[in-house]
């Protein structure tokens, strides 16, 4: 594969399909070479367009079997009738079940025909040629029924990231073959919580270095990436200087020109769009999850910050538009697509006592399939919501989500940086200066590659800056669960007329907190000398822009000195804080390079910001009185 010698390598790319990764030769590639044929072929769909798909059919036909297709843009390699996965299905377990595998290369990518667009808007389809990702679904089904012999006539789709996309869209308006469908970690909304914004504010490294290759357009169909242009540039190691040393938005724009010789279309497209506009809700498939007919089993992970917020939205939005059709959640301790490939137990410093990825592999995403395509075995473990309890490390169910008996509870901060469930009634504030030229890095492994386990990662380096309020409750005196979406409510102010304002809610755990004697974080790890007593373990972080703190459509500046409140929703946990832990809030501006630095004075388009734009403020978080700033925990009762 050509390298792109650059930033094409800062992390490792949130969109990445796991099921695309190299895998070695091993004795399940040689199952399925002897066991499997594989046949290369052009679905047409409803205009003319020709999609590339690979099949991979058992030889053994003494039964029928279904289909289960997965489409990406990230390639069905490897290309070849000769050539085959490694692996086949959305977890290893299934080659040795017996289906017939599908890949399809998306309309635009690859070696499929026609133009691709990011996150396709879903449309009406009132004219028989018009397309989305929904009639593309739709025709490459009806062509495998018919085209494709020994199918049992049933059909299931299975994706993570932006596969997960164009399962959410394909299972709009189903075909009635479709019986199963599971979005992982789906793309589904990119202003507002999923990749590319969390809240309107852009995460910056993952998606700058994604769209240095994923951006660049495709001249003609292709079976490897030999288009693509190198990066000019130096290759990149330490991410946050180079991100501070380039400047603003429209400075980071400019490298791709710079070091490709062209601009990214779609780059220049979002540095176009700082506000929720008609642009962005086209891309915002939540809402266009109708008429949906097959079972959902939507995945996610607690500790995936590219998609957890779409895995818990779809969920939501299919059950509401959606009634009475079998419709489940699964969110375990995971990094983005950590349960199709990982164990489960250790997630960096984070040690949850039990192998969940083998678990959810083996009792529940083969039995969901197997039920709903094949109509064997039981699905009765599988629960409306299957949570795994990241503080008590044990499994729950819910019949929803946020469940009706928790109980919104605010959690006050207090004077002398202390957290309480009792509401301070004397008032003040606390201070902190926040600077763009000295951003609060969001790991301490910032490199080339994006450490996805960041998210459970210790947070003393931050405590102890000048920059970070920390607020946290004495020793709890009993355990606290917390389950559902997490809501600050603060009263906040600032110098300037724009700021960032980043919440982060921290179990931290006991000064004799010891990892079981037999058990420390993987020997590969980063942290596999870390030592857990006092352990500030991170469990959310999300950011919030002031301009956008009564709409997102349209923001507003704020008035320098002025309070004014700050509500938000953070996408939620299952945890329990234990007993003699204790529950920590930090707050802050900076959280660099993963966000985009704020200019901190409002700009119409902050992403046409310079260098010359930064400007240093005093932000002010208020507590006690009428100006009682809060998180709002979920507390089951």
């Amino acid at each position: 594969m050509q390298r792109i010698a650059i930033l094409a390598a800062i992390l490792l790319f949130g969109f990445t399909s796991f099921s695309q990764a190299p895998q070695p030769q091993t004795e399940l590639a040689a199952y399925i070479k002897a066991n499997y044929t594989k046949r290369e072929v052009m679905v047409p769909v409803r205009d003319g367009v020709k999609l590339f798909t690979s099949i991979y059919e058992p030889k053994d036909r003494s039964q029928k079997y279904p289909i289960l297709l997965n489409r990406t843009p990230y390639s069905v390699r490897p290309y070849g009738p000769d050539e085959f996965r490694a692996t086949l299905g959305p977890n290893p377990l299934f080659a040795r079940e017996g289906y017939i595998f599908v890949y399809q290369d998306v309309r635009g990518r690859w070696m499929s025909e026609g133009e691709f667009e990011n996150a396709r808007p879903d449309i009406a389809n009132t004219k028989p040629t018009e397309i989305d990702e929904s009639t593309d679904t739709y025709d490459t089904i009806e062509w495998l029924i018919k085209n494709v012999e020994g199918n049992n006539g049933r059909v299931g789709t299975y994706g993570i990231s932006y596969p997960g996309f164009y399962v959410s869209a394909g299972m709009i308006d189903s075909h009635p073959a479709l019986k199963a469908c599971s979005p992982q970690a789906p793309v589904s909304a990119w202003f507002n919580g999923d990749d590319m914004h969390h809240n309107g504010a852009l995460f910056l490294a993952q998606n700058f270095a994604f769209f240095s290759n994923f951006g660049q357009p495709r001249p003609r169909p292709v079976s490897n990436n030999s288009y693509l242009t190198q990066w000019k540039g130096p290759q990149v190691v330490d991410a946050y200087n180079y991100f501070l040393q380039v400047g603003g938005l429209k400075e980071v724009a400019d490298e791709y020109e710079k070091n490709l010789g062209f601009r990214i279309k779609f780059w220049d497209e979002m540095m176009a769009r700082p506000n929720y506009d008609s642009w962005w809700k086209e891309r915002n498939i939540l809402y266009k999850l109708k008429n949906v007919k097959c079972a959902v089993m939507t995945v996610g992970g607690w500790y995936d910050n590219e998609n957890l917020y779409g895995a818990l939205k779809v969920y939501e939005n299919v059950e509401r538009m959606n009634p009475g059709i079998f419709n489940v959640l699964v969110v375990g301790p995971w990094d983005h697509g950590g349960w199709s490939r990982a164990d489960g137990d250790w997630l960096g410093t984070a040690y949850f006592t039990e192998k969940t990825g083998e678990h959810y592999r083996k009792n529940i995403e083969v039995p969901f399939f197997d039920h709903f395509l094949k109509g064997k075995g039981s699905i009765d473990q599988i629960k409306e919501v299957n949570a795994f309890d990241t503080g008590s490390d044990t499994w729950r169910s819910f019949t929803a989500y946020e469940p009706e008996n928790g109980t919104d509870t605010a959690l006050y901060l207090t004077p002398d940086g202390g957290l309480s469930f009792e509401q301070p009634k004397s008032p003040g504030h606390d201070e902190y200066v926040s600077d763009p030229m000295r951003p609060i890095p969001y790991t301490q492994k910032i490199t080339r590659n994006y450490p996805r386990d960041y998210m459970t990662e210790d947070q003393r380096f931050a405590s102890t800056r000048p920059d970070v309020l920390v607020y946290q409750t004495e020793p709890l005196d009993r355990d606290i669960t917390v389950v559902g979406n997490i809501k600050p409510s603060l009263f906040i102010a600032s110098s300037g007329t724009d700021s960032d304002f980043i919440v982060k809610l921290i179990d931290v755990h006991p000064d004799d907190y010891r990892f079981p004697a037999d058990k420390r974080p993987p020997e590969n790890s980063a942290w596999s000398v870390f030592q857990p007593s006092g352990y500030q373990m991170l469990l959310r972080g999300e950011p919030m822009p002031a301009r956008f703190r009564n709409s997102f459509e349209k923001p507003e500046p704020l008035v320098p000195n002025q309070p004014t409140r700050l509500s938000f929703v953070m996408p939620g946990v299952t945890h329990t804080f234990k007993k003699g832990h204790r529950i920590m809030v930090h707050i802050q501006s900076t959280w660099f390079p993963l966000v985009a630095r704020n200019p901190q004075q409002y700009m119409a388009n902050y992403k046409q910001g310079t260098q010359a734009d930064f400007r240093k403020v005093s932000n002010r978080v208020y507590f006690g009185g009428s100006r009682s700033s809060a998180i709002i925990l979920p507390v089951m009762k």
